[in-house]
């Protein structure tokens, strides 16, 4: 895959592929940020992987701008574009799908609710970045039959936990915020908790199913996630 390293700034430097955004290429990326990570290059403060790029973030009393290109482009070339693991980690989001727009989504696709929430459960998506909010992941594998236009007058106010649907994408709100995607459910599971070690629940690379749950279910879950006894799912199935 080609790719051009340009500067961002004083104090970054990006990894940019030519490619067009695919799994592959997600692949790549993550395979890149990881070794770079292990690497340990003197200097480096934060890597951003996102759709077809790496920003990395530097201090450049510590290294120069010339020194990290040359090591990164080197680190680059030698990662292998299709080398993936034969089993990937799913992780199981449960969402009520109660959604105010879940009917506005199914009747501009001919569907009808129950078919909305099958074919929304129905596939693994992949996180290709984390953005927007803390921990709102932008994810990849909607079905083509569920993509829905962003709404013409967006929300003041889209509650935590929110499921929503933004075009050909699907996402989920980890805090209150104003928004303009279609809302067809809500998870009671968390994706950023400043006080963990690890606030994120999900980083890009991630896989993450949609699985429905009652309102009940629902309860039961929030309920047990205040007491900081529910364990996130995670599921290991085969990377076709």
């Amino acid at each position: 895959m080609n790719f051009d390293i340009l500067p961002v700034g004083d104090t970054a430097l990006q990894i940019f592929y030519k490619d067009p955004a695919s799994d592959a290429l997600q692949r790549q990326i993550q395979q890149t940020t990881k070794q770079i990570e292990k690497t340990n290059v003197l200097g480096i403060i934060e890597l951003v992987p996102a759709y077809q790029s790496i920003t990395i973030y530097y201090n450049p009393i510590l290294i120069s701008y010339k020194n990290l290109s040359t090591q990164v482009s080197e680190i680059c070339k030698g990662i292998a574009a299709e080398t993936t693991s034969l089993l990937k980690q799913v992780i199981v989001i449960p969402t009520c799908y109660d959604g105010e727009d879940l009917s506005g989504v199914a009747r501009g696709n001919g569907l009808s609710n129950e078919e909305v929430i099958s074919l929304h459960s129905s596939v693994d998506y992949l996180v290709y970045m984390i953005g927007f909010l803390p921990g709102f992941p932008y994810l990849k594998g909607l079905p083509m039959r569920l993509a829905t236009p962003r709404l013409a007058n967006p929300r003041l106010k889209v509650p935590k936990g929110a499921v929503g649907i933004g075009g050909d994408q699907t996402g989920i709100y980890p805090l209150e915020s104003p928004g303009g995607w279609n809302l067809i459910g809500r998870t009671p599971v968390p994706l950023f908790d400043p006080e963990k070690p690890e606030p994120f629940l999900l980083k890009a690379g991630d896989y993450l199913r949609f699985k429905p749950i009652t309102s009940a279910e629902y309860k039961e879950i929030e309920s047990l996630v205040k007491k900081h006894k529910y364990m996130v799912e995670v599921k290991k199935v085969e990377n076709n």
